[in-house]
């Protein structure tokens, strides 16, 4: 068996900071990541805060998320050099998913087009 990606034990609430530091650095709001957040994995704001309490590793956070978005499938284009649409691990996808909104974000794209 292969060892769990680092990324996958990473606690949600470490990167969260830096997905709205990313933002606010681009004139866009932690409520505009709040939301990509939400509508993403069904968190309601409150669930997404104890999310953050809890201190969840991404692992347990998607587990947890209450309904990933149907319309997930159409988030396209390339993270970190790798296209979203091809990561083989589920997680691991879901993860992108949610780096590829933060960045059409901070970008300028405006959240109609970001929430498909």
């Amino acid at each position: 068996m292969m060892p769990k990606h680092r990324i996958f034990t990473t606690e949600f609430s470490k990167v969260y900071p830096l997905y709205v530091q990313k933002a606010e650095r681009k004139n866009r709001t932690k409520e505009e990541v709040d939301e990509i957040i939400c509508w993403l994995t069904g968190y309601t704001p409150s669930g997404l805060e104890k999310q953050i309490e809890r201190q969840n590793d991404f692992e347990t956070f998607f587990a947890q998320a209450p309904a990933i978005h149907p319309n997930v499938s159409l988030i396209k284009g390339v993270v970190c050099g790798v296209r979203v649409e091809e990561v083989d691990d589920p997680l691991m996808r879901k993860i992108r998913y949610l780096d590829k909104l933060v960045d059409e974000l901070t970008k300028g794209k405006a959240m109609e087009k970001i929430l498909r």
